[in-house]
């Protein structure tokens, strides 16, 4: 056999011993971060309290309730955030599990309709690489308040993407976390961020508490910009005003976590934790990351004052 044959022969041994793989990885299910369990024209309030009703009947805890943004960004917006025992169960059998023990429900009055929208609980299992796909959390949604569509990405991520998920290169994975604050105990650091959540620090304040047990608290936070902190670009409004401009909203990307793991005070990272949420964000042109560019440290900055790091 000539070396041309050869080189012939070994391509298409290999373009065929690749056939399996290739068609594998197409058929790989693919995921979006967010759900649309409800839209249509409707009574804001009415909507909420609806929300919330079925969200404890189906078995879930609101541990806390707000509204993000001013009427000049969206018309009227109202976040639940609930937990269950299989939430809690997953936030302790995996590193910063706790991340993923709140979960999120944010009803927005977008134009004439009413939006009740929640993250995918299986993209985030994946993408905050936890020990279970959260299934049941998944079902329990879908019965409690709906699931229309999954949606924020146009082709969606696979499961082995979403477990070792960071944007782009120099870019942070899920444990590349802002390190905030450390103290001698866990009652130490959460009783300063609770003092300094109550004040304001740094523009921060509080939206609940979830005490997980092992040492581990999550804090929801909103970071709003004013006299404790002039930096728009750490605003909470200010970066989804650049960032949400598609329909349905992704109000539900709020609130931002702190986490007192330990004696440890963390959060995920903005350039991880939102380009998990907007996967298909460009990183230049209009509403890009390159208009939010000074925020991820600006945040950084907010939270380490609440924190009382250094």
């Amino acid at each position: 056999m000539t070396t041309m044959k050869r080189i012939l022969a070994a391509f298409m041994l290999t373009g065929l011993m690749l056939l399996p793989w290739a068609g594998g990885a197409q058929a790989a299910e693919r995921f979006k971060p967010f759900v649309l369990a409800s839209q249509g024209p409707g009574d804001f309030d009415a909507k909420v309290q609806e929300t919330k009703d079925a969200l404890t009947a189906a078995g879930f805890e609101i541990v806390g309730e707000y509204s993000p943004y001013s009427d000049t960004f969206v018309a009227k917006t109202d976040v639940i955030i609930v937990t269950n025992d299989e939430l809690k169960k997953a936030a302790g059998m995996s590193k910063y599990g706790g991340f993923a023990a709140p979960w999120r429900v944010s009803v927005t009055k977008s134009g004439e309709n009413v939006e009740v929208v929640y993250p995918n609980p299986i993209y985030l299992a994946n993408g905050y690489r936890l020990k279970t796909d959260l299934a049941g959390v998944s079902e329990a949604l879908r019965k409690a308040i709906g699931a229309q569509e999954t949606f924020g990405s146009r082709k969606g991520l696979t499961a082995r993407k979403l477990r070792k998920y960071h944007y782009t290169f120099g870019m942070e994975y899920f444990d590349d976390v802002y390190e905030l604050a450390e103290y001698g105990s866990h009652k130490e650091a959460v009783d300063t961020l609770e003092k300094n959540l109550a004040a304001g620090v740094g523009g921060v304040t509080k939206v609940y508490r979830l005490d997980l047990g092992n040492n581990v608290t999550v804090f929801g936070v909103q970071r709003r910009s004013g006299e404790k902190n002039k930096d728009e670009h750490m605003d909470d409004e200010w970066v989804m005003s650049n960032v949400d401009f598609a329909e349905p909203k992704k109000t539900a990307y709020l609130p931002v976590e702190i986490m007192v793991d330990g004696n440890d005070i963390v959060a995920l990272h903005m350039r991880f934790r939102m380009a998990l949420h907007f996967p298909d964000l460009k990183m230049m042109g209009a509403n890009s990351f390159m208009n939010i560019m000074p925020s991820p440290k600006a945040m950084g900055l907010a939270m380490e004052a609440v924190a009382g790091g250094k």
